[in-house]
């Protein structure tokens, strides 16, 4: 068996991405009609059309969509291992990160981590957006370089990943509430009116489900979508919140943490917060570097 022209592999990645053979031909700086025959011969050694003709353009083949990522990976993979290998001058390097993360880790580490950038790369400028959600499309499509976030069943499986700190949960309340003074027992904490951290539209979470076993069931008055608003509601009345320990370390200062009892600490799952990135970017040493600094940065400010 002949094996495979692996060139075609660079003229597939081009033309899975703009979708147009005059597109593709303009990008390789071809002629419409070598990229046509190009198109032909990638038809014919993979045995599917690929590219279907739709009114005046082409949608891919359900094949071409199986193959866009891997195709798209392999090319990069083989371009970065020819490439000659720089070591790289972090000050001399002028270049835009896109940080996909929540509120809370900017808040907690954000600060430390844009003052030793300014020492190490000043030419370097971080973006933070939020992530107001577990997909990672804008990590496949290059729109994000980082991910911060807690590991789950919805993280996509090849995207890397590092995992950075384990966090707890613990219960908030202002100076000079009740539950500053004594043991927080179940009962005493179930007996608080209470707010209540939840980005889908619920009324109860494990705190209620363990509270509900031992026959006890708290008033939630309020539902917010992030930690520093429970935060915020807590600091100027007499609710209660609980919320990640490290995450919120900035967000609570000036007020009363506590323990949460063991029985409610016990049925709230662990969170293993990571960071993730896209392997297109995996061999890229800017790229490794700011990794390197996250990483570094979040286990020298462990409590």
């Amino acid at each position: 068996m002949a094996r495979p022209d692996l060139n075609l592999l660079a003229t597939l990645d081009v033309l899975l991405a703009e979708g147009s053979v005059a597109a593709a031909a303009r990008r390789l700086r071809l002629s419409p009609s070598a990229m046509s025959r190009a198109l032909a011969r990638l038809r014919e050694t993979m045995g599917d059309p690929l590219l279907v003709r739709a009114g005046r353009g082409l949608v891919p083949s359900p094949r071409a969509l199986e193959l866009r990522e891997q195709v798209g990976r392999i090319v990069q993979e083989a371009e970065a291992a020819l490439r000659p290998q720089r070591r790289l001058q972090p000050r001399r390097l002028v270049r835009s990160f896109t940080l996909r993360c929540s509120d809370g880790f900017v808040e907690r580490f954000g600060p430390a981590l844009l003052a030793r950038i300014g020492d190490q790369a000043p030419g370097v400028q971080l973006r933070f957006v939020p992530r107001l959600d577990k997909d990672s499309a804008l990590l496949r499509s290059g729109a994000v370089d980082l991910e911060t976030g807690v590991v789950g069943p919805a993280t996509g499986p090849e995207l890397r990943m590092r995992a950075l700190f384990d966090d707890r949960s613990v219960g908030v309340v202002r100076p000079g509430h009740p539950l500053c003074q004594g043991e927080v027992t179940p009962a005493r904490f179930a007996a608080e009116r209470h707010v209540l951290v939840a980005r889908r539209a619920q009324d109860k979470g494990p705190v209620d489900e363990a509270l509900a076993v031992l026959g006890l069931r708290r008033k939630v008055v309020a539902t917010v979508g992030g930690f520093a608003a429970a935060i915020g509601l807590v600091r100027g009345s007499d609710l209660v919140t609980s919320v990640p320990e490290r995450h919120t370390e900035p967000l609570r200062a000036g007020m009363h943490s506590f323990e949460l009892p063991a029985a409610i600490a016990a049925a709230i799952p662990s969170m293993t917060v990571a960071m993730f990135w896209h392997p297109r970017t995996e061999a890229d040493p800017a790229h490794r570097w700011l990794r390197a600094l996250v990483v570094d940065l979040c286990a020298a400010e462990r409590p």
